[in-house]
C-alpha cells in the first residue's frame, strides 16, 4: 500500500482552516472529429456556416465505438498526473460524474481507481449528474476536504452522449460533443475561502425535456424500436436522447439569471465585481442571450465551445482550461461558474482562483 492511510494524515492546527481549492485542470477529447460540412452533407437547406451560425460550434469530438466516457476520463487523469501537480499516491478520494458508465454495477469509479493504480485507502464513488455536474462535484470536493476527510479529491467528468444520438437526428447531432476532464481539489492552510459560496437548483418536472427514457430499471431498451420523424425532420428511437430545444431554452433564460442574483447577493457581489463568467457551453445561441439579459461585458464572459461542442459535465473545466491557457484567467480573480441542464439541475459558485 502507497502513501498514508487518511486517518494518518496529519490534521490541521486549531484556528487554521482547510481550505479546497482548484490546483489544476488537464482535458481529453477522443480523435474522432465531426465537423459541420459531414452534417451538412446531404442535409436540405443546411450548410456549415448555418449550422455554426446556430449553434457557435465547428466541430465535434467523437467517441470511437470501443471507446468509453471512462476511457476518456483516465486519459484526463494521466494527463493530470504527467504535469506534475500531484501524484497518484496523494489522492485520497475520486469522484467521477457520468451519465454514461460502463457498467450499471459494479461503480465505473472503483473501475477507475484501478486503471489509475490508486492507493486503496482512497474513496470512489460515481455521481450520475449531467450539465450542472461539475458545480456539484466542486460543491462534494470541498465537503471531503474542509470536513477533514480528505487532502486531495481528483474530480472526473466525462461523457459519451453521442453514443445516445440516432444517427439520423441531425439537430442532436450538432450540439454534443464526447469528453472527459480531470480537476484535483485540494486543501491548504488559509484563512479565506476559495471556493464557495453555492447555491443549488431543482426541478424534476422537466426530466421529460431531456431525456434517454429506455435503458434503466423503469423501462428496458426495445431491441427493435423504429424510429420515428420529428417536425423538424430528425429521426430518434425511445432508445435516443431526447430534447425539447425550446423548453430548455426557456428554462434556461429563467434559472440562471436567478441563480446569478442569488450568488451575488449571498457572496455580496455584483456583476461587475466579478472577473470571468463561464457558464455550462450549451450552445452559443443560448450563452449571447444570457450575456446580454444578465448585462455582462463581453471581454468577462468565457464561450469555448467552438472545437467541442457541448461536452455537458465537462464543458466548464474545458472552458476554464482554455481560459488559463490563454491568460484570461489568473491568480486571486473571481471567477463565477454556472451549470444548467438535464434533470432540470442548475447550480452555481464562486470561486476565487488559487496560485
Amino acid at each position: 500500500m502507497r502513501g498514508h492511510a487518511l486517518g494518518a494524515r496529519p490534521h490541521p492546527a486549531a484556528g487554521n482552516a482547510m481550505r479546497a481549492v482548484i490546483k489544476g485542470i488537464e482535458i481529453y477529447v477522443p480523435e474522432g472529429i465531426l465537423g459541420n460540412e459531414e452534417l451538412a452533407r446531404g442535409a436540405s437547406g443546411w450548410s456549415p456556416e448555418k449550422i455554426f451560425l446556430k449553434t457557435g460550434i465547428k466541430e465535434r469530438r467523437i467517441a470511437a465505438p470501443d471507446e468509453c466516457a471512462s476511457d476518456m476520463g483516465i486519459a484526463a487523469a494521466n494527463r493530470l498526473f504527467e504535469s506534475g501537480v500531484c501524484s497518484r499516491d496523494t489522492i485520497d478520494y475520486l469522484l467521477f460524474c457520468t451519465q454514461s458508465p460502463d457498467f450499471f454495477l459494479p461503480t465505473t469509479a472503483c473501475l477507475i481507481h484501478k486503471r489509475l493504480g490508486l492507493d486503496s485507502s482512497c474513496g470512489a464513488l460515481d455521481f450520475n449528474l449531467g450539465c450542472s455536474g461539475f458545480i456539484y462535484g466542486l460543491s462534494l470536493a470541498k465537503a471531503l476536504i474542509e470536513s477533514g476527510q480528505a487532502r486531495n479529491v481528483l474530480l472526473i467528468t466525462a461523457e459519451t452522449y453521442s453514443k445516445y444520438i440516432n444517427p439520423r437526428d441531425r439537430s442532436l447531432r450538432t450540439l454534443f460533443g464526447d469528453a472527459g476532464a480531470a480537476t484535483l481539489v485540494s486543501g491548504v492552510r488559509a484563512e479565506q475561502n476559495f471556493i464557495g459560496p453555492f447555491v443549488f437548483g431543482t426541478d424534476g418536472g422537466g426530466a421529460g425535456n431531456l431525456i434517454v427514457q429506455t435503458g434503466g430499471m423503469r423501462q428496458s431498451a426495445i431491441p427493435e424500436a423504429k424510429a420515428a420523424r420529428d417536425a423538424d425532420g430528425n429521426y430518434r428511437t425511445i432508445n435516443n436522447l431526447f430534447m425539447d430545444g425550446p423548453e430548455v431554452f426557456n428554462f434556461t433564460l429563467k434559472v440562471v439569471p436567478e441563480t446569478i442574483k442569488a450568488l451575488c447577493s449571498k457572496c455580496d457581489k455584483s456583476v461587475e465585481d466579478i472577473d470571468l463568467f463561464v457558464f455550462h457551453q450549451a450552445n452559443a445561441l443560448i450563452l449571447e442571450h444570457l450575456r446580454k439579459k444578465i448585462l455582462i461585458p463581453r471581454e468577462k464572459f468565457s464561450v469555448a465551445l467552438e472545437l467541442y461542442g457541448n461536452t455537458v459535465s465537462s464543458t466548464i473545466p474545458i472552458a476554464l482550461k482554455e481560459a488559463l491557457s490563454t491568460g484570461r484567467l489568473n491568480p486571486g480573480q473571481l471567477v463565477m461558474l454556472v451549470g444548467f441542464g438535464v434533470g432540470y439541475s442548475w447550480g452555481g459558485v464562486l470561486v476565487k482562483w488559487f496560485g
